[in-house]
């Protein structure tokens, strides 16, 4: 057993502003000189990035569904064998999809820090943090942040109704230099924010002027065992797209990648002229859809990645990833391109969210679990080798594509989920 400090930063909806607390937590801890570890529960690929800045070492994800209970112990009993302090944001609302934050946060005996974004409302602030600890008491509950405050006033007025018995760990105030700007898929990147730094370090001394800056007590870390991955891909060299159009990449796939003995090679479609050495190549999602003109612009790379799949090497282009090996791709705006025609359709970016679903498919290759998140519509007659099929009931269920090596579907697959699935995928 091992044995750390741990909070679980939750809210009752998603854009409470709990990424901007948990990168206060995390930097303020640091500040301090303790050495602090974050996670991210559910699929997201953005907020791992703040998070990285604020903690200064990798964050993975956590997800009950997507990884397994054992993936996630696994990574939390290693963490608190390196850390001070353990911070879990969680995803959406504290209750909200199965399984939710609350069921992570039971499951491990992780007390809950709740954020509230306070800046519409006044004492009923207390009954919405009183309702989030009461509507399951078999969660422990550390306390509740109010975000976005206005004024000393407003939090008094904020606590007047607040039970003795939840502890109010701060009111951050509203305040433009802490916020993270946003787009259709979530936050901005880390990466397309030059002032993350500032912004970070603004937050972390907003912390310690109005939040908790103690530690919580330690909670106990049970080890967990996994099956060993093997070297299946032991010698393959593998070219994984990496710049501003495709940057939704999981650290743990890239470590299942090399764990099963691959070489990992990095490029840039939008700006390299040639592909690395490689066996096989590896397009994850992003955003293509923001730099359509210099994708189709770079005509070099789009001979060299189409006589690689004509020499018969695998591909594995996963939603942003899969748009790039399509005919043409359409945005917003209407603005159309021609890109690497693997595939015969074309994609047309929409004003609304697409599909947002967990997603579990089984391919000749194996079962593989992950998730889909889109804006753009397939318009194509490719018939899929299978479908994705949603755990929570919900109806998306994406398609996934092969033609000779190249596999694509809009699904982002969890390669720790069937580490022999994912090698399949890659081999020669």
């Amino acid at each position: 057993m091992r044995y750390c400090p741990a909070l679980f930063v939750s809210a009752p909806a998603s854009g409470q502003g709990k990424t901007t607390v948990t990168a206060a937590l995390a930097a303020y801890h640091r500040s301090q000189g303790r050495r602090v570890r974050v996670f991210k529960t559910g699929p997201d690929f953005i907020d791992p990035g703040i998070l990285e800045q604020a903690s200064g070492h990798p964050v993975y994800q956590l997800d009950l569904w997507m990884g397994g209970e054992a993936d996630c112990r696994s990574r939390l009993y290693q963490a608190a064998g390196e850390a001070d302090l353990i911070l879990i944001e969680g995803v959406m609302g504290l209750f909200d999809g199965q399984p939710s934050s609350a069921d992570f946060s039971r499951q491990f005996g992780i007390p809950i820090l709740v954020v509230i974004d306070a800046s519409a409302m006044a004492q009923t602030f207390a009954a919405l943090a009183y309702g989030l600890s009461q509507l399951d008491t078999g969660l422990t509950f550390y306390g509740v942040v109010a975000n976005r405050v206005a004024s000393a006033r407003h939090a008094e007025m904020l606590t007047e109704r607040l039970p003795s018995t939840l502890k109010f760990c701060g009111a951050l105030p509203r305040c433009a230099e802490i916020s993270l700007p946003e787009r259709h898929l979530g936050l901005l990147q880390a990466s397309e924010l030059p002032d993350i730094q500032q912004r970070i370090a603004q937050a972390a001394q907003l912390w310690a002027e109005h939040g908790d800056t103690s530690l919580p007590t330690a909670v106990t870390f049970a080890p967990a065992a996994l099956p060993l991955a093997g070297l299946a891909l032991q010698g393959i060299r593998i070219a994984v797209a990496r710049d501003a159009a495709f940057s939704f990449l999981y650290r743990a796939n890239l470590e299942m990648l090399t764990t099963l003995g691959a070489e990992l090679r990095y490029f840039s479609p939008l700006h390299d002229s040639t592909l690395p050495e490689a066996d096989s190549l590896y397009f994850p999602g992003g955003y293509p859809e923001l730099h359509l003109e210099q994708l189709a612009g770079n005509t070099v790379m789009l001979s060299a990645i189409r006589a690689h799949h004509e020499a018969g090497k695998p591909i594995v282009a996963e939603c942003g990833g899969m748009l790039y090996t399509l005919q043409s791709l359409r945005d917003k705006q209407g603005h159309q391109e021609s890109l690497l025609g693997l595939l015969d359709g074309s994609a047309v970016m929409q004003p609304r969210l697409t599909a947002l679903a967990l997603q579990s498919v089984t391919l000749p290759q194996g079962s593989l679990r992950g998730h889909t998140f889109h804006y753009s519509k397939l318009e194509s007659d490719l018939i899929p080798v299978a479908r994705g099929a949603c755990p929570n009931g919900n109806k998306t269920s994406e398609g996934v594509y092969q033609k000779q090596r190249l596999t694509a579907s809009y699904i982002h697959f969890y390669f720790p989920s069937n580490p022999h699935a994912a090698a399949q995928l890659f081999l020669p």
